[in-house]
Protein backbone atom coordinates (compact mmCIF):
# COMPACT_ATOMS: atom_id res chain seq x y z
CA UNK A 1 0.00 0.00 0.00
CA UNK A 2 1.03 3.62 -0.40
CA UNK A 3 3.29 4.86 2.38
CA UNK A 4 1.78 7.11 5.02
CA UNK A 5 4.41 9.78 4.32
CA UNK A 6 2.92 10.31 0.86
CA UNK A 7 -0.74 10.09 1.81
CA UNK A 8 -1.30 13.85 2.25
CA UNK A 9 -0.82 14.27 -1.48
CA UNK A 10 -3.95 12.18 -2.02
CA UNK A 11 -6.27 13.50 0.70
CA UNK A 12 -9.53 15.18 -0.22
CA UNK A 13 -10.39 18.49 1.41
CA UNK A 14 -11.11 17.99 5.08
CA UNK A 15 -8.73 15.04 5.38
CA UNK A 16 -11.21 12.39 4.23
CA UNK A 17 -10.46 10.14 1.30
CA UNK A 18 -13.10 10.48 -1.41
CA UNK A 19 -13.86 7.98 -4.13
CA UNK A 20 -12.88 9.42 -7.49
CA UNK A 21 -15.56 10.21 -10.01
CA UNK A 22 -14.23 8.56 -13.15
CA UNK A 23 -16.09 7.67 -16.34
CA UNK A 24 -16.68 3.95 -16.60
CA UNK A 25 -14.41 2.26 -19.11
CA UNK A 26 -12.66 -1.04 -19.51
CA UNK A 27 -9.25 0.47 -18.76
CA UNK A 28 -10.41 2.42 -15.73
CA UNK A 29 -12.05 -0.70 -14.35
CA UNK A 30 -8.80 -2.56 -14.99
CA UNK A 31 -6.61 -0.14 -13.01
CA UNK A 32 -9.27 0.16 -10.31
CA UNK A 33 -9.14 -3.61 -9.68
CA UNK A 34 -5.39 -4.01 -10.37
CA UNK A 35 -3.53 -6.18 -7.82
CA UNK A 36 -0.82 -7.95 -9.83
CA UNK A 37 1.93 -7.06 -7.33
CA UNK A 38 -0.09 -7.73 -4.19
CA UNK A 39 -1.50 -4.29 -3.40
CA UNK A 40 -4.97 -2.91 -4.01
CA UNK A 41 -5.40 0.33 -5.92
CA UNK A 42 -5.91 3.40 -3.76
CA UNK A 43 -8.62 5.50 -5.37
CA UNK A 44 -8.99 9.08 -4.16
CA UNK A 45 -9.87 12.56 -5.35
CA UNK A 46 -7.84 15.71 -4.73
CA UNK A 47 -8.87 19.15 -5.98
CA UNK A 48 -11.36 17.54 -8.32
CA UNK A 49 -8.77 15.23 -9.90
CA UNK A 50 -9.28 11.44 -9.64
CA UNK A 51 -6.10 9.59 -8.64
CA UNK A 52 -5.34 5.86 -8.84
CA UNK A 53 -2.30 4.82 -6.80
CA UNK A 54 -0.69 1.38 -6.90
CA UNK A 55 2.34 -0.48 -8.17
CA UNK A 56 1.13 -0.92 -11.74
CA UNK A 57 4.51 -2.01 -13.11
CA UNK A 58 7.65 -3.24 -11.48
CA UNK A 59 10.65 -0.94 -11.09
CA UNK A 60 13.13 -3.82 -11.19
CA UNK A 61 16.34 -2.79 -12.94
CA UNK A 62 16.46 -5.87 -15.20
CA UNK A 63 12.75 -6.43 -15.84
CA UNK A 64 12.79 -4.88 -19.33
CA UNK A 65 14.34 -6.06 -22.57
CA UNK A 66 18.14 -5.76 -22.53
CA UNK A 67 18.16 -3.45 -25.57
CA UNK A 68 16.87 -0.64 -23.36
CA UNK A 69 20.08 -0.55 -21.29
CA UNK A 70 21.22 2.79 -22.69
CA UNK A 71 21.44 5.50 -20.07
CA UNK A 72 19.91 8.98 -20.28
CA UNK A 73 19.09 11.57 -17.64
CA UNK A 74 15.55 11.52 -16.22
CA UNK A 75 14.29 8.77 -18.53
CA UNK A 76 11.38 6.59 -17.48
CA UNK A 77 11.62 2.82 -17.37
CA UNK A 78 10.37 0.72 -20.31
CA UNK A 79 7.75 -0.86 -18.05
CA UNK A 80 5.86 2.45 -18.04
CA UNK A 81 5.15 2.71 -21.79
CA UNK A 82 4.69 -1.07 -21.97
CA UNK A 83 1.80 -0.84 -19.49
CA UNK A 84 -0.05 1.64 -21.70
CA UNK A 85 0.97 0.13 -25.05
CA UNK A 86 -0.29 -3.30 -24.06
CA UNK A 87 -3.58 -1.98 -22.70
CA UNK A 88 -4.40 0.95 -24.99
CA UNK A 89 -3.16 -0.09 -28.44
CA UNK A 90 -3.08 -3.12 -30.69
CA UNK A 91 -0.64 -4.69 -33.15
CA UNK A 92 0.16 -2.39 -36.05
CA UNK A 93 -1.01 0.80 -34.32
CA UNK A 94 1.16 3.92 -34.36
CA UNK A 95 2.61 4.74 -30.94
CA UNK A 96 4.31 8.13 -30.59
CA UNK A 97 6.58 9.94 -28.14
CA UNK A 98 7.18 13.61 -29.06
CA UNK A 99 9.85 13.89 -26.30
CA UNK A 100 11.51 10.53 -26.94
CA UNK A 101 14.85 11.09 -25.15
CA UNK A 102 16.73 7.79 -25.31
CA UNK A 103 13.83 6.30 -27.28
CA UNK A 104 12.17 4.18 -24.63
CA UNK A 105 8.61 4.50 -25.96
CA UNK A 106 9.30 3.92 -29.69
CA UNK A 107 11.65 1.02 -28.96
CA UNK A 108 9.13 -0.62 -26.63
CA UNK A 109 6.40 -0.02 -29.22
CA UNK A 110 8.53 -1.77 -31.85
CA UNK A 111 9.20 -4.72 -29.53
CA UNK A 112 5.44 -5.06 -29.03
CA UNK A 113 4.63 -5.06 -32.75
CA UNK A 114 3.46 -1.47 -33.03
CA UNK A 115 4.65 1.17 -35.50
CA UNK A 116 7.27 3.23 -33.69
CA UNK A 117 7.07 7.02 -34.02
CA UNK A 118 9.30 9.38 -32.07
CA UNK A 119 10.52 12.97 -31.97
CA UNK A 120 12.96 15.03 -29.95
CA UNK A 121 14.51 18.45 -30.36
CA UNK A 122 17.98 17.03 -29.67
CA UNK A 123 19.57 15.11 -32.59
CA UNK A 124 21.31 12.99 -29.97
CA UNK A 125 17.98 11.23 -29.39
CA UNK A 126 17.92 10.06 -33.01
CA UNK A 127 21.41 8.61 -32.64
CA UNK A 128 20.41 6.72 -29.49
CA UNK A 129 17.05 5.46 -30.78
CA UNK A 130 17.30 4.65 -34.50
CA UNK A 131 19.95 1.90 -34.26
CA UNK A 132 17.94 -0.04 -31.67
CA UNK A 133 14.87 -0.14 -33.90
CA UNK A 134 16.78 -1.12 -37.04
CA UNK A 135 19.30 -3.51 -35.45
CA UNK A 136 22.20 -4.79 -37.62
CA UNK A 137 23.76 -8.24 -37.59
CA UNK A 138 26.65 -8.83 -35.19
CA UNK A 139 28.92 -9.74 -38.13
CA UNK A 140 28.25 -6.34 -39.70
CA UNK A 141 29.10 -4.58 -36.43
CA UNK A 142 32.37 -6.48 -36.28
CA UNK A 143 33.09 -5.49 -39.89
CA UNK A 144 32.58 -1.81 -39.07
CA UNK A 145 34.89 -1.97 -36.07
CA UNK A 146 37.60 -3.51 -38.25
CA UNK A 147 37.26 -0.64 -40.74
CA UNK A 148 38.37 2.06 -38.30
CA UNK A 149 42.03 3.13 -38.40
CA UNK A 150 42.22 3.15 -34.61
CA UNK A 151 45.87 4.08 -34.21
CA UNK A 152 45.79 7.03 -36.64
CA UNK A 153 43.64 9.26 -34.49
CA UNK A 154 44.89 12.68 -33.45
CA UNK A 155 43.97 14.30 -30.16
CA UNK A 156 42.20 17.60 -30.87
CA UNK A 157 41.05 18.28 -27.30
CA UNK A 158 43.78 17.76 -24.74
CA UNK A 159 41.46 18.81 -21.92
CA UNK A 160 39.65 15.47 -22.39
CA UNK A 161 42.75 13.70 -21.04
CA UNK A 162 41.19 14.24 -17.64
CA UNK A 163 38.75 11.47 -18.68
CA UNK A 164 40.90 9.30 -20.98
CA UNK A 165 44.34 7.73 -21.29
CA UNK A 166 46.19 9.32 -24.26
CA UNK A 167 46.04 6.09 -26.29
CA UNK A 168 42.33 5.76 -25.57
CA UNK A 169 41.64 9.36 -26.56
CA UNK A 170 43.51 8.92 -29.84
CA UNK A 171 41.33 5.90 -30.64
CA UNK A 172 38.22 7.80 -29.62
CA UNK A 173 39.14 10.71 -31.90
CA UNK A 174 39.83 8.25 -34.73
CA UNK A 175 36.38 6.73 -34.27
CA UNK A 176 34.72 10.14 -34.03
CA UNK A 177 36.30 11.39 -37.26
CA UNK A 178 35.46 8.14 -39.09
CA UNK A 179 31.82 8.25 -37.95
CA UNK A 180 31.39 11.89 -38.99
CA UNK A 181 32.55 10.92 -42.49
CA UNK A 182 30.64 7.63 -42.79
CA UNK A 183 27.39 8.68 -41.09
CA UNK A 184 26.90 12.48 -41.14
CA UNK A 185 24.13 13.86 -38.98
CA UNK A 186 22.01 14.84 -41.97
CA UNK A 187 21.94 11.27 -43.31
CA UNK A 188 18.40 9.97 -42.48
CA UNK A 189 19.16 6.25 -42.91
CA UNK A 190 22.90 5.56 -42.50
CA UNK A 191 24.43 2.09 -42.59
CA UNK A 192 22.72 0.38 -39.60
CA UNK A 193 26.00 -1.14 -38.40
CA UNK A 194 27.76 2.24 -38.45
CA UNK A 195 24.77 3.78 -36.70
CA UNK A 196 24.90 1.04 -34.05
CA UNK A 197 28.61 1.51 -33.34
CA UNK A 198 28.08 5.24 -32.83
CA UNK A 199 25.13 4.60 -30.48
CA UNK A 200 27.14 2.21 -28.31
CA UNK A 201 30.17 4.50 -28.27
CA UNK A 202 28.00 7.43 -27.13
CA UNK A 203 26.78 5.25 -24.28
CA UNK A 204 30.29 4.20 -23.25
CA UNK A 205 31.99 7.60 -23.16
CA UNK A 206 32.00 8.06 -19.37
CA UNK A 207 30.87 6.00 -16.43
CA UNK A 208 31.69 4.38 -13.13
CA UNK A 209 32.80 0.86 -14.14
CA UNK A 210 35.59 -0.72 -16.25
CA UNK A 211 33.13 -1.14 -19.11
CA UNK A 212 33.41 2.56 -20.01
CA UNK A 213 36.15 4.29 -21.99
CA UNK A 214 36.90 6.76 -19.20
CA UNK A 215 38.41 6.82 -15.76
CA UNK A 216 35.84 6.34 -12.99
CA UNK A 217 33.39 9.24 -12.99
CA UNK A 218 29.75 10.06 -12.26
CA UNK A 219 26.79 7.74 -13.10
CA UNK A 220 26.59 6.84 -16.81
CA UNK A 221 23.96 9.31 -17.92
CA UNK A 222 25.91 12.55 -18.10
CA UNK A 223 29.43 13.94 -18.24
CA UNK A 224 30.63 16.23 -15.50
CA UNK A 225 32.71 19.30 -16.36
CA UNK A 226 36.46 19.15 -16.92
CA UNK A 227 37.16 20.87 -13.60
CA UNK A 228 34.74 18.59 -11.74
CA UNK A 229 36.44 15.49 -13.17
CA UNK A 230 39.83 16.82 -12.12
CA UNK A 231 38.55 17.02 -8.55
CA UNK A 232 37.10 13.50 -8.79
CA UNK A 233 40.45 12.15 -9.97
CA UNK A 234 42.29 13.93 -7.16
CA UNK A 235 39.81 12.80 -4.52
CA UNK A 236 39.90 9.17 -5.66
CA UNK A 237 43.61 9.26 -6.54
CA UNK A 238 42.85 7.77 -9.93
CA UNK A 239 44.32 8.29 -13.38
CA UNK A 240 42.84 7.16 -16.70
CA UNK A 241 44.00 3.76 -17.89
CA UNK A 242 44.24 2.54 -21.49
CA UNK A 243 41.03 1.02 -22.89
CA UNK A 244 40.33 -1.09 -25.97
CA UNK A 245 37.39 0.81 -27.46
CA UNK A 246 36.47 -1.79 -30.09
CA UNK A 247 36.47 -4.57 -27.50
CA UNK A 248 34.25 -2.57 -25.13
CA UNK A 249 31.81 -1.73 -27.95
CA UNK A 250 31.46 -5.42 -28.79
CA UNK A 251 31.02 -6.29 -25.13
CA UNK A 252 28.23 -3.73 -24.71
CA UNK A 253 26.66 -4.86 -27.99
CA UNK A 254 26.37 -8.43 -26.74
CA UNK A 255 24.89 -7.14 -23.48
CA UNK A 256 22.28 -5.07 -25.32
CA UNK A 257 21.33 -8.09 -27.43
CA UNK A 258 21.31 -10.57 -24.55
CA UNK A 259 17.53 -10.97 -24.87
CA UNK A 260 17.79 -11.57 -28.61
CA UNK A 261 18.06 -9.34 -31.66
CA UNK A 262 14.81 -7.47 -32.33
CA UNK A 263 13.47 -7.91 -35.83
CA UNK A 264 14.67 -5.03 -38.04
CA UNK A 265 12.02 -2.84 -39.62
CA UNK A 266 11.80 0.04 -42.06
CA UNK A 267 8.29 0.90 -40.86
CA UNK A 268 9.14 3.53 -38.26
CA UNK A 269 9.38 7.31 -38.15
CA UNK A 270 11.74 9.42 -36.07
CA UNK A 271 12.13 13.18 -36.34
CA UNK A 272 14.08 16.03 -34.81
CA UNK A 273 12.15 19.15 -33.91
CA UNK A 274 9.79 20.81 -31.47
CA UNK A 275 7.10 18.64 -29.91
CA UNK A 276 4.57 21.40 -30.55
CA UNK A 277 5.06 21.12 -34.34
CA UNK A 278 4.94 17.55 -35.66
CA UNK A 279 4.25 18.72 -39.20
CA UNK A 280 5.32 15.49 -40.93
CA UNK A 281 2.73 13.41 -39.04
CA UNK A 282 -0.72 13.41 -40.61
CA UNK A 283 -3.91 14.27 -38.75
CA UNK A 284 -5.63 11.48 -36.84
CA UNK A 285 -3.19 8.61 -37.46
CA UNK A 286 -1.69 8.00 -33.98
CA UNK A 287 -3.41 5.55 -31.63
CA UNK A 288 -1.42 6.23 -28.48
CA UNK A 289 1.05 8.82 -27.20
CA UNK A 290 3.22 8.00 -24.18
CA UNK A 291 5.55 10.85 -23.32
CA UNK A 292 7.26 12.91 -20.65
CA UNK A 293 8.33 16.56 -21.17
CA UNK A 294 11.24 18.36 -19.51
CA UNK A 295 10.32 19.05 -15.88
CA UNK A 296 10.83 22.80 -15.58
CA UNK A 297 14.54 23.43 -14.85
CA UNK A 298 15.15 20.18 -12.94
CA UNK A 299 17.44 18.58 -15.57
CA UNK A 300 19.98 20.48 -17.66
CA UNK A 301 19.93 18.27 -20.76
CA UNK A 302 22.36 20.33 -22.82
CA UNK A 303 24.96 20.59 -20.05
CA UNK A 304 24.62 16.92 -19.11
CA UNK A 305 25.16 15.77 -22.69
CA UNK A 306 27.99 18.10 -23.67
CA UNK A 307 30.53 15.28 -24.17
CA UNK A 308 28.06 13.09 -26.07
CA UNK A 309 27.24 16.02 -28.34
CA UNK A 310 30.94 16.73 -28.94
CA UNK A 311 31.56 13.13 -29.95
CA UNK A 312 28.51 13.16 -32.24
CA UNK A 313 29.38 16.45 -33.93
CA UNK A 314 26.33 18.24 -32.48
CA UNK A 315 26.57 21.93 -31.62
CA UNK A 316 24.93 21.84 -28.20
CA UNK A 317 24.47 25.63 -28.19
CA UNK A 318 22.25 25.41 -31.27
CA UNK A 319 19.70 23.13 -29.58
CA UNK A 320 16.75 25.03 -28.17
CA UNK A 321 15.92 22.63 -25.34
CA UNK A 322 13.08 23.93 -23.20
CA UNK A 323 14.11 25.00 -19.71
CA UNK A 324 11.14 26.57 -17.95
CA UNK A 325 11.69 28.16 -14.56
CA UNK A 326 8.21 29.63 -14.50
CA UNK A 327 5.12 27.46 -14.00
CA UNK A 328 3.02 29.51 -16.41
CA UNK A 329 5.58 29.19 -19.22
CA UNK A 330 5.81 25.45 -18.61
CA UNK A 331 2.04 25.07 -18.67
CA UNK A 332 1.82 27.06 -21.92
CA UNK A 333 4.34 24.68 -23.47
CA UNK A 334 2.29 21.72 -22.23
CA UNK A 335 -0.87 23.23 -23.70
CA UNK A 336 0.81 23.54 -27.11
CA UNK A 337 2.06 19.95 -26.99
CA UNK A 338 -1.34 18.57 -25.97
CA UNK A 339 -3.01 20.64 -28.71
CA UNK A 340 -0.66 19.10 -31.30
CA UNK A 341 -1.32 15.69 -29.77
CA UNK A 342 -5.03 16.24 -30.35
CA UNK A 343 -4.30 16.86 -34.03
CA UNK A 344 -2.30 13.68 -34.66
CA UNK A 345 -4.35 11.35 -32.43
CA UNK A 346 -7.18 9.22 -33.77
CA UNK A 347 -10.63 9.71 -32.33
CA UNK A 348 -10.68 7.95 -28.94
CA UNK A 349 -6.89 7.67 -29.01
CA UNK A 350 -5.07 8.09 -25.69
CA UNK A 351 -2.40 10.42 -24.36
CA UNK A 352 -0.43 9.24 -21.32
CA UNK A 353 1.45 12.34 -20.14
CA UNK A 354 4.01 11.50 -17.47
CA UNK A 355 5.40 14.04 -15.04
CA UNK A 356 7.55 13.66 -11.95
CA UNK A 357 7.57 15.28 -8.55
CA UNK A 358 9.71 18.41 -8.45
CA UNK A 359 10.77 20.93 -5.82
CA UNK A 360 10.43 18.44 -3.00
CA UNK A 361 6.88 17.53 -3.95
CA UNK A 362 5.65 21.09 -3.39
CA UNK A 363 4.77 21.48 -7.08
CA UNK A 364 2.52 18.80 -8.56
CA UNK A 365 2.94 19.14 -12.30
CA UNK A 366 0.02 16.84 -13.06
CA UNK A 367 -2.31 19.59 -11.82
CA UNK A 368 -0.91 21.96 -14.46
CA UNK A 369 -1.32 19.32 -17.17
CA UNK A 370 -4.88 18.59 -16.04
CA UNK A 371 -5.75 22.28 -16.18
CA UNK A 372 -4.14 22.77 -19.61
CA UNK A 373 -6.10 19.86 -21.10
CA UNK A 374 -9.40 21.36 -19.97
CA UNK A 375 -9.32 23.76 -22.92
CA UNK A 376 -8.66 21.05 -25.50
CA UNK A 377 -10.69 18.22 -27.14
CA UNK A 378 -9.86 15.59 -24.54
CA UNK A 379 -11.72 13.66 -21.90
CA UNK A 380 -9.65 13.97 -18.74
CA UNK A 381 -9.79 10.49 -17.28
CA UNK A 382 -7.48 10.33 -14.24
CA UNK A 383 -3.98 10.59 -12.84
CA UNK A 384 -2.18 7.29 -12.37
CA UNK A 385 0.56 7.23 -9.74
CA UNK A 386 2.97 4.33 -9.76
CA UNK A 387 4.35 3.46 -6.34
CA UNK A 388 7.85 2.06 -6.70
CA UNK A 389 11.27 1.60 -5.19
CA UNK A 390 14.28 3.42 -6.56
CA UNK A 391 16.99 1.50 -8.38
CA UNK A 392 20.74 1.84 -8.20
CA UNK A 393 21.14 4.92 -10.43
CA UNK A 394 18.67 6.95 -8.38
CA UNK A 395 20.38 5.85 -5.19
CA UNK A 396 23.67 7.13 -6.61
CA UNK A 397 22.10 10.57 -6.64
CA UNK A 398 20.95 10.25 -3.01
CA UNK A 399 17.28 10.57 -3.93
CA UNK A 400 14.88 9.26 -1.29
CA UNK A 401 12.21 6.83 -2.45
CA UNK A 402 8.80 8.36 -3.28
CA UNK A 403 9.70 11.71 -1.72
CA UNK A 404 11.57 13.72 -4.37
CA UNK A 405 13.16 13.56 -7.78
CA UNK A 406 11.70 12.33 -11.05
CA UNK A 407 11.47 8.60 -10.33
CA UNK A 408 7.96 8.79 -8.86
CA UNK A 409 5.75 8.46 -11.92
CA UNK A 410 2.54 10.50 -12.21
CA UNK A 411 0.69 10.03 -15.49
CA UNK A 412 -2.19 12.21 -16.64
CA UNK A 413 -4.38 10.02 -18.84
CA UNK A 414 -6.43 11.73 -21.55
CA UNK A 415 -8.69 10.40 -24.31
CA UNK A 416 -9.11 12.22 -27.62
CA UNK A 417 -12.76 13.16 -28.08
CA UNK A 418 -14.35 12.26 -31.44
CA UNK A 419 -14.12 15.00 -34.06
Amino acid sequence: MIKSSTLPLFRAQGGQQAVASVPKSTFVDYIRSFSKFGSRTLEVEADGIPYFVNEFWTASQRAANSIHEVSYRACFKPQLPRFFIENLSKSGDIVLDPFMGRGTTPIEAHLLGRRAFGNDINPLSLLLTRPRISVPRLSDIERVLQSVAWEKGKIDREDLLVFYHPATLRRLCALRDWLLREAPLDEPRPDPAVDWVRMVAINRLTGHSPGFFSVRTMPPNQAVSISAQQKINERNRTVPTEKDIAKLILKKTKSLLADGTPKPTLDFYLSCGEAEHLSKINDGVVSLIVTSPPFLDVVQYAEDNWLRCWFSGIDVKSINISIHRDEIDWQNMVFSVIRESARVLKDNGYLAFEVGEVRGGRLLLERLVWSAADRLPFERICVIVNEQSFTKTSNCWGVANNTKGTNSNRIVLLRRLPR
